[in-house]
Formats: structure tokens, C-alpha cells, sequence
């Protein structure tokens, strides 16, 4: 009896514990509202370097960003790392992994990595970390931004309560519960 009360408390605590109340429409297809791409606009003309080490770049995050993109819709599953069922730095861990960056598996872990950037300054592929237990402020919830649009910071993680979505920082709950923002690329 205790080991199974120990393993739900352990389940509680370090889930990516991301319930919040929400309204679903009676439709159950799912549509993913960002797409990556492989080109990038440029409003300036930079030098030829520049260009070619921020294609480089560009390149490999757009390629982790579609990797995890490729798993929208998939359920929540706790502990998960698959198309049967991931949760929050499950997803990353796999969408980094498949191009050789490895990652902590734990978010808490994941927090630790790259170098911390303000909010103003986030980039596609940049990790953001958020903390939704009522009580504390430990990370316990990551997602990676995949599009900036109009000020408006779009990211992919794998809530508990709808799966692997694309969210806005925009939403009351994710802008509250948003702890910090790292680069590890």
C-alpha cells in the first residue's frame, strides 16, 4: 500500500501537471495552427557569413521544431516518449535526441541547460519553462517555441489535460504560470 501511495504522490508531483479548466468544441479533430518552415524572410540582407552560419542554425531548429510538430495530437501519457503517448520533456527530449542534442529528460533537469534569455529576446526553439503547481515555484512543465507572430510567442508542449498542442503565451494560464526561458541552440 505504501509503494503504490508513494507512486502516486511521485506521479503528482513531478508530472507535467498541466490541468487547467478549459471548453472543447464538440468537434475531435485536432489542426495544428503552426507549421514550421525550412526558408526564413529576411527583412535586412546580412553578409554572406552571417547568412550562412544563421542558415546553419536555422536549419536544425526548424528541423527539431517540425520534428516535434510531427507529434501533434498525440495523447498525454505520463513518463511517455512515443506516438502512444508523451508528456512535456518527453516531447523535446525526442525532437532534440532525433538530431543530436541531447537534453536532461526531466524538465526541472532541462531548465538547467543553454543560457537563460529575457522573454522579449526568445527565438524559435528556445525553451521555455513554467511552473503549475498551486503551491512553489518548481519547474515542472517545458515547451519550445515554434513561431513568434506580432509579439505573440507560440510554443509546443504536451499538456496533461489535451496532449501535444501548440499554445500561446498569450493565455492568461501559461502567462502566469511561465517561470523562465532558456537557449540551448
Amino acid at each position: 500500500m505504501r509503494k503504490f501511495l508513494a507512486l502516486v504522490l511521485l506521479f503528482t508531483v513531478a508530472s507535467c501537471g498541466t490541468k487547467k479548466k478549459t471548453t472543447y468544441s464538440t468537434s475531435k479533430s485536432r489542426t495544428v495552427s503552426v507549421n514550421a518552415t525550412s526558408t526564413e524572410r529576411r527583412s535586412a540582407r546580412p553578409t554572406v557569413a552571417s547568412r550562412k552560419a544563421e542558415k546553419t542554425s536555422n536549419s536544425k531548429v526548424d528541423n527539431i521544431i517540425n520534428t516535434a510538430l510531427q507529434y501533434s495530437g498525440v495523447r498525454y501519457k505520463f513518463g511517455g516518449t512515443t506516438k502512444k503517448g508523451m508528456d512535456c520533456s518527453g516531447l523535446l527530449y525526442v525532437a532534440f535526441g532525433e538530431h543530436d542534442v541531447q537534453l536532461p529528460r526531466v524538465s526541472r533537469n532541462m531548465a538547467e541547460e543553454g543560457r537563460r534569455v529575457r522573454v522579449k529576446d526568445v527565438e524559435k526553439g528556445d525553451l521555455l519553462f513554467f511552473s503549475t503547481q498551486k503551491r512553489g515555484r518548481g519547474i515542472n512543465h517545458v515547451g519550445m517555441v515554434v513561431a513568434i507572430e506580432d509579439d505573440e510567442i507560440k510554443f509546443i508542449h504536451s499538456s496533461s489535460s489535451r496532449g501535444v498542442i501548440v499554445s500561446s503565451l498569450r493565455e492568461g494560464y501559461w502567462n502566469y504560470a511561465f517561470v523562465k526561458a532558456t537557449r540551448v541552440l
